[in-house]
């Protein structure tokens, strides 16, 4: 799949879940103001498709556009590892390369 329809299929779904969780993480602060853990619920809740997202990326990413020489480590380390740090550290060294053209991203459509 090419570069530009990959990413802007994954990106419609972050800037249209974006408002979502900003708005729940303003209702959950206005519930933790106020001592309603409805509110926080609400919050929490209206958040929760953003974050799925945001860790759901890396794994895709991992499985249709990784270019390097340790894929079954990265495969491994994104599936296994459970904290999500190593879903962060992917983001830097791998996604948003290959959304920036970058590295070892930069000739590959």
């Amino acid at each position: 799949m090419k570069r530009d329809k990959w990413f802007e299929a994954k990106w419609r779904y972050l800037r249209r879940f974006g408002p979502l969780a900003i708005a729940g993480l303003v209702v959950a602060v206005i519930g933790f103001a106020i001592s309603a853990q409805w509110l926080v619920a609400i919050g929490f809740l209206l958040t929760v498709p953003w974050f799925l997202w945001v860790v759901l990326i890396p794994i895709y990413h991992w499985k249709d556009r990784y270019i390097g020489e340790r894929t079954t480590l990265w495969g491994a380390l994104l599936v296994i590892e459970t904290s999500g740090w190593m879903k962060i550290v992917y983001w830097f060294r791998h996604v948003l390369p290959d959304r920036k053209r970058a590295g070892r991203y930069a000739n590959v459509d």
